[in-house]
């Protein structure tokens, strides 16, 4: 049976929020128990940007991974590792640049924006500009079928794709392929290669695009072909050469609607953040001291939920009827601000709970963390030398 691939990455910024358990994490624990899953510490991206502070990044990254456990990331289902622990990364970045157009770089959308958020900062770099091109090395190197991505995202999964299409169409085109791709098909059997070659013949020539998701669905069920062949099979039907790189699909996941204490999204350049682990007594002050609806200055003025940068929180964390009883009581003048906030502090301090529990296995053996961070390492290397071996050949560099 084939399983989908996911790969997903977060640059090291430390200890994480509640904004990115609701936006990322509890993504990732709900994909682990569906897919093969990939998740490492993109610590070369942090560079990009932070190329002048590099003593912060090796404690944001222990930081960083104790959060994923500490939220339900399970090692035992899913690889974790670090980004520049597999200097493959590196590698088909590289080779990846020597067809690349400069254009296709600078016309990256979030390209300029980063500039002008970070006017601060040089980033006339070429790190920064080929950063695109080192995200879209993480995933092709391990063959990722789904990038879990926001729409803001989507862009990068589809320059990621057209980098695909170029390596191939440049590289694919092996001697032999039409031969090789012959033999092949007689590989899958009378019946399937039967199958293949109607469904093959429907696309090319009708631009049947329910044919093409048939073939390559058949394709993915085939255990006894060598990934030569399969590479070859995919490439056949599409009418190109040897598919050496696969392309990604984006995976649009819900953006976080996570508020801050601030009503605005939750952000640390907002300064309005929760972390993951925050001990009970911080986050109960920080949620009890919010601001609320400025039109409630007594006790007896009556508000408006919707005014009030507490309402969002109740929106996440309070059930129907506490929404209900918010309502009438705020409206009503009926119950103060801090009645208000209580159902949302035992919400979040019960959400945090398992969290702090889980984490507190990790702070009190590091060690424990490097071991699965080691063990997750060596299983990428593995996957990533596979690649790398089929590029290398694709490319004149095997030199057999």
């Amino acid at each position: 049976m084939f399983i989908e691939r996911v790969l997903s990455g977060m640059r090291p910024t430390g200890n994480l929020h509640l904004g990115h358990y609701h936006g990322v994490l509890k993504n990732w624990v709900q994909m682990q128990s569906q897919y093969e899953c990939l998740f490492f510490v993109a610590d070369w991206h942090a560079l990009t940007t932070h190329y002048d502070t590099p003593h912060i990044i090796e404690q944001n990254v222990w930081d960083m991974v104790v959060d994923w456990l500490a939220a339900g990331v399970d090692p035992a289902r899913t690889t974790l590792f670090i980004q520049s622990r597999v200097p493959e990364h590196a590698e088909l970045h590289l080779l990846l640049s020597m067809i690349t157009p400069l254009g296709w770089l600078e016309r990256v959308p979030t390209y300029k924006d980063q500039q002008e958020k970070l006017s601060e900062k040089d980033l006339s770099t070429y790190g920064f500009l080929g950063y695109p091109l080192l995200q879209s090395a993480d995933i092709l190197i391990y063959r990722a079928t789904q990038v879990p991505v926001g729409e803001d995202q989507v862009p990068h999964v589809e320059f990621t794709r057209e980098i695909a299409r170029r390596f191939n169409h440049i590289y694919g085109r092996e001697p032999g392929f039409e031969e090789k791709a012959g033999a092949a098909v007689k590989k899958l059997g009378s019946k399937k290669s039967r199958l293949y070659s109607e469904l093959r013949l429907r696309y090319q020539e009708q631009g049947d695009n329910d044919a093409l998701q048939s073939a390559q669905s058949l394709l993915n069920e085939q255990q006894s072909l060598s990934h030569g062949d399969r590479e070859r099979l995919f490439g056949y039907l599409e009418g190109s050469g040897k598919m050496i790189l696969s392309e990604p699909r984006a995976m649009l996941t819900a953006s976080s609607k996570m508020p801050g204490l601030d009503g605005q999204k939750m952000s640390k350049s907002y300064n309005n953040t929760i972390s993951l682990r925050e001990d009970e007594a911080s986050v109960s002050k920080k949620i009890r001291t919010m601001p609320t609806d400025p039109a409630r200055i007594r006790r007896s003025d009556p508000g408006d939920p919707g005014k009030c940068p507490v309402w969002p929180l109740h929106q996440v964390y309070s059930g129907e009827d506490t929404k209900q009883w918010v309502i009438k009581g705020c409206k009503s003048a009926g119950i103060g601000c801090i009645e208000c906030k209580q159902p949302v502090i035992d919400a979040v301090l019960e959400e945090q709970r398992p969290m702090r529990e889980r984490a507190q296995l990790y702070l009190d053996d590091p060690a424990l963390v490097r071991n699965i961070i080691a063990d997750g390492c060596e299983k990428a290397r593995k996957l990533a030398a596979e690649t790398m071996r089929d590029v290398r050949e694709a490319m004149g560099l095997s030199y057999t």
